[in-house]
């Protein structure tokens, strides 16, 4: 039970270990919020500049799938909160239970934006070689620039999300997550995941949903 209450450098007593990983993670989620806030802020500008055209771009897209996908995403964010509230009261079964729901989930995230970039490659909407062939209005071809940019960099952080969850998975599998004591590692976790979820719920009215 020694790992329990191990205290590791330069840290004096495992409360103020945590406040100092809480405090790193709001500071990431800090620089995140910056890079995805600029590109928000660039579509939003891009929708006032030239209404019409970023509302004709937006009835090409796939809204129905985005939708069944955010609904996908919010379901798996409540997924992760019931794995937070399972390791905090040492439940090492119903976390990894939980755990595995939302990461299930998020694959099916992926598995659906997959197939909408394939639709969208195959309809000429993408601005990837190979496609790009509707886009013909210069402004249609910037928003799709900033639909790819933004949904992809989202992909990337939500699989570094299933990163975490799958080790999380395997320390509980091989007993090496003790839990309620390192709980911290698991709403770290449903932070960066809920920051994930939050993400999309800008994206998908501002790419989506433009009117």
């Amino acid at each position: 039970m020694t790992e329990i209450t191990r205290v590791r450098v330069p840290y004096d007593d495992p409360g103020r270990q945590v406040e100092a990983v809480m405090m790193g993670v709001y500071i990431f989620i800090g620089t995140e919020t910056l890079l995805f806030g600029g590109i928000f802020l660039t579509i939003a500008w891009l929708r006032l500049e030239h209404s019409e055209q970023v509302v004709a771009a937006s009835k090409t897209m796939h809204w129905l799938l985005a939708g069944v996908n955010t609904a996908v995403l919010l379901t798996s964010s409540a997924a992760i909160a019931m794995a937070v509230e399972c390791a905090k009261r040492g439940r090492e079964k119903r976390t990894a239970w939980w755990v595995a729901l939302a990461a299930i989930l998020g694959l099916g995230f992926l598995g659906i934006k997959a197939y909408e970039y394939w639709t969208e490659y195959q309809e000429g909407l993408l601005p990837v070689s190979g496609s790009g062939a509707a886009l013909t209005e210069p402004t249609h071809r910037l928003f799709m620039d900033l639909y790819l940019i933004s949904t992809g960099l989202h992909a990337v952080h939500l699989s570094l999300g299933l990163l975490l969850m799958t080790g999380i998975l395997i320390r509980i599998f091989f007993q090496k997550l003790v839990l309620p004591q390192r709980s911290i590692i698991m709403v770290v976790c449903g932070i960066y995941w809920h920051f994930v979820d939050v993400v999309w719920i800008f994206l998908y009215p501002l790419l989506y949903l433009a009117r």
